[in-house]
């Protein structure tokens, strides 16, 4: 609900779905959720089926996964992204190359200048993950490409969602899908993708609103 430009950052996100084709959402939620389920309603006013996911304790960006398997499972693929993440991405080229490329999990990546603050992936020559690294002190990998926190997930990731409990997909269930010999792509984007977590980059967002380099939301 933190406005961007003065609008809650939600907007953005479920509208940036919506103009991707995505057609139904959940959301999930922890602290004081009912200022979200107040704004968003049913989705509606987005041209979206919205459901929630409450969660009491936080169970993490994977473990999140296990409450909507019944909504999620058997769709393949099916999109994650996260809530603080604002972009223009293109999600159909995305989505066609996971799944000409028969991956199990596809990461969407995004160039930084600084890796100490992001969570680095790296790739090989075909664009297959190699290993991923959170903020690392040192990047030795040429290219700086992280994790933009946009993911196209197929069947396999359900093998590696535990039933309960916290679970990371950084720390947990992509190391865990590589180390099993799982297909994970990383595909390089230059599509604009910025994360809402200082004020700097959050006046920086809403700076690109303003200048037009960031469409503002539009109601269905």
């Amino acid at each position: 609900m933190v406005p961007v430009a003065g609008t809650p950052m939600i907007a953005y996100g479920l509208s940036w779905l919506r103009s991707n084709g995505v057609t139904e959402v959940a959301i999930n939620t922890h602290y004081k959720p009912d200022a979200i389920l107040s704004f968003v309603g049913d989705g509606s006013a987005f041209g979206l089926a919205v459901r929630y996911s409450p969660e009491p304790e936080l169970l993490g960006s994977s473990g999140a996964l296990a409450p909507l398997r019944g909504f999620l499972y058997g769709n393949d693929p099916f999109i994650v992204a996260c809530g603080d993440v604002l972009t223009d991405l293109q999600l159909a080229p995305i989505v066609a190359a996971h799944r000409e490329s028969n991956a199990d999990a596809t990461i969407v990546l995004t160039r930084v200048d600084d890796p100490r603050r992001a969570g680095m992936v790296e790739v090989d020559d075909a664009g297959w993950v190699l290993r991923l690294v959170e903020k690392p002190a040192d990047w030795t990998a040429l290219d700086a490409w992280a994790n933009a926190g946009i993911y196209v997930l197929g069947q396999r990731v359900w093998d590696f969602v535990p039933p309960a409990g916290f679970h990371d997909f950084a720390f947990d269930l992509f190391p865990a899908l590589l180390a099993a010999g799982g297909r994970v792509r990383g595909i390089k984007s230059d599509a604009l993708v910025i994360d809402i977590g200082s004020h700097e980059r959050l006046t920086a967002a809403s700076s690109l609103v303003a200048n037009g380099h960031l469409n503002s939301p539009r109601a269905a």
